[in-house]
């Protein structure tokens, strides 16, 4: 038997206007975890959607070929059928029913007609155990974190017998612990004899777990790369992706730090879910005009819940402390109250909290400032346009136009119109939660870049990260957060991933 299990040849994918594929190649071989990566926008989600049956054969050109036979999907139930399953990075699973229910939703064990449920939970706790998910198959999916999500979607795919295995980003929510689970799981399917096909922009990931990685850029096959053979790098791939070396992560930057605009003196934060729990304990930091501050935390430690309860108090309950902002106390009851005083907060979760999908870029980008654009009551819709049009441009988003839907973006060009939202409030302090998240490398040298450039503008910048090298890479100051409580400060010139890690572990007793 071949040890090639899937063959895509020439596959060409037209939408209105755009060619998303062009004559794209690809070979798995069994039994292997094969890595897809390369920007946003080119072309990775699309080319599984082409093999999962989600664009049907005749909406493509091009041939698939599985274990040796031509494959003509017309639906996802064609591939599935086949073995082939995918995991979207946005999960579908429907969170007020069971783990056992939405595991077998299609594929009902039914005897009779009727359900058999003692057989439908046995079943799935049988699943659950080889996905090493400590749950009982009654939980309801509403109550599980995105990491245990993300295993009922692989107990899912086995219950259908998969043979190859498709996740898009499977970890770009998860935490460093579920990744590693996660990562060990998939390890476990390989020696199982599972192939698998993964998506991801982590590439510290890619090649921890990947053993072989084709590279797509703007719709093309680029190269297919060996891990055992190759000498792959890092670098090497990036390279491949972007079309262009990039000698350093992060754009050189010299900072001019001016005076203190920021003041935030024994900020303590209570759980609106938890009834005397404290999320942000006593917590003091400052912020200077053209300086970009960092702030450093497990999953947990409270930084968003920090940022979003300065930020107008938009997180919260029992908020206590002092607000000092260019010398004088405020007082931030509301969202408006903070973007009144000069402050914005661009959220971690930007398609849910940041954007209206469908609407489009000219009206995401004035939504937080319609008061700048309004003649007596009403919006001038030309200095709109004219508004957009410039962040548009200064910002490199991609789009055919301001009038372009929001939703059909990459997630780079999201996360510019996310950030022209908020400059366009013209904040003298801007925080940036998870600005980076989800996105290619190329777009995140832009974003780095842009980030420099508001605080070349004198603007105060503070920037939450999960990513170490990312806040040690742009940040002339990091804040270290355990427990709700800020345990540490530390130049750029002292900081390394290892006294941060320290810090950030840090008891509070």
């Amino acid at each position: 038997m071949s040890d090639t299990i899937l063959r895509m040849q020439d596959i060409t994918k037209t939408f209105p206007g755009v060619k998303a594929l062009q004559d794209v190649n690809l070979t798995v071989r069994r039994g292997e975890i094969h890595a897809i990566c390369g920007e946003n926008g080119a072309g990775k989600s699309t080319l599984m959607k082409v093999l999962s049956g989600v664009y049907p054969h005749g909406s493509y050109e091009g041939e698939i070929t599985f274990e040796g036979e031509e494959c003509r999907f017309s639906g996802i139930r064609d591939s599935e059928h086949r073995g082939i399953v995918i995991i979207h990075q946005e999960l579908a699973l429907a969170p007020q029913l069971s783990i056992a229910e939405n595991i077998f939703l299609g594929n009902e064990q039914a005897t009779r007609g009727l359900i058999d449920w003692n057989r439908t939970n046995h079943a799935a706790g049988q699943l659950l155990q080889r996905v090493g998910l400590r749950e009982s198959p009654v939980t309801p999916i509403l109550e599980l974190g995105v990491g245990k999500q993300q295993l009922v979607e692989i107990a899912k795919a086995l219950s259908k017998e998969v043979r190859l295995l498709i996740l898009d980003e499977p970890t770009a929510a998860l935490n460093d612990e579920d990744s590693a689970h996660l990562l060990g799981l998939l390890r476990g399917l390989r020696d199982e004899g599972i192939t698998c096909v993964i998506i991801s922009h982590k590439l510290n990931e890619v090649m921890a777990i990947a053993d072989r990685v084709t590279i797509l850029r703007d719709g093309r096959t680029i190269s297919t790369l060996d891990l055992a053979t190759d000498e792959v790098t890092e670098d090497k791939i990036i390279s491949g992706m972007v079309g262009r070396d990039l000698d350093h992560r992060y754009p050189p930057h010299e900072s001019h730090v001016g005076e203190e605009v920021l003041r935030i003196e024994d900020w303590t934060v209570h759980s609106p879910t938890q009834h005397g729990r404290v999320v942000v304990s006593k917590a003091n930091l400052t912020l200077r005009r053209g300086e970009i501050v960092g702030l450093a935390g497990l999953m947990g430690a409270g930084r968003t819940e920090l940022a979003m309860s300065v930020f107008g108090r938009s997180y919260g309950t029992g908020i206590s402390g002092r607000i000092i902002k260019d010398g004088k106390e405020i007082h931030l009851r509301s969202v408006r109250d903070a973007i009144n005083h000069g402050i914005a907060y661009a959220t971690e979760d930007r398609k849910r909290y940041g954007l209206n999908l469908i609407e489009d870029i000219k009206r995401n980008i004035s939504a937080a400032a319609l008061g700048k654009l309004a003649k007596r009551g009403w919006v001038d819709e030309n200095e709109e346009f004219k508004t957009a049009g410039g962040f548009r441009k200064s910002m490199n988003i991609k789009a055919p136009s301001v009038l372009s839907i929001t939703g059909k973006l990459s997630g780079g060009n999201q996360q510019k119109v996310v950030l022209s939202k908020w400059i366009f409030t013209n904040p003298d302090v801007l925080i940036l939660d998870e600005p980076t998240r989800g996105i290619d490398v190329g777009a995140k040298y832009e974003i780095y870049t842009i980030i420099n450039r508001l605080a070349d503008e004198g603007k105060a910048v503070l920037v939450i990260s999960s990513e170490l090298p990312e806040l040690l890479g742009i940040c002339d100051r990091i804040y270290t957060l355990s427990a709700g409580r800020i345990t540490g400060e530390v130049p750029r010139a002292e900081a390394t991933q290892e006294n941060l890690m320290t810090l950030m572990t840090k008891g509070t007793e």
